[in-house]
């Protein structure tokens, strides 16, 4: 695989792993719910981002990646209970690479 002709994609889906693994690591025991929205929101950025940058058609594949990097983050920093996350996850990357998608059609159009 040449990784220069997927580097967007790498590097979104890099910045999506630091959201899971690094940043709850600057979190405080008080701070979960905030923690939660802004990586739900920054799945969903960065979805978008996804969407309307990616040519490949390897970037439909990224909800599913997205769901199922997080999963081992539900052992190291949460609980069992945090599983159904995962779900949210590829929900929510999902509707962002949708968006990001229509966005690249509509906009790439003249």
């Amino acid at each position: 695989m040449d990784m220069k002709k997927y580097f967007k994609e790498i590097a979104i889906l890099i910045a999506q792993l630091l959201m899971f693994y690094v940043f709850p690591l600057t979190a405080g025991p008080t701070d979960a719910m905030g923690m939660v929205f802004l990586i739900i929101v920054a799945t969903f950025v960065l979805a978008i981002i996804m969407g309307s940058v990616s040519k490949k058609k390897a970037k439909y594949v990224y909800p599913l990646l997205v769901s199922v990097l997080f999963i081992p983050s539900v052992f190291i920093y949460y609980n069992d209970s945090a599983l159904i996350h995962s779900i949210w996850y590829l929900v929510i990357s999902s509707v962002g690479l949708l968006i990001g998608a229509l966005m690249q059609y509509f906009f790439s159009r003249k």
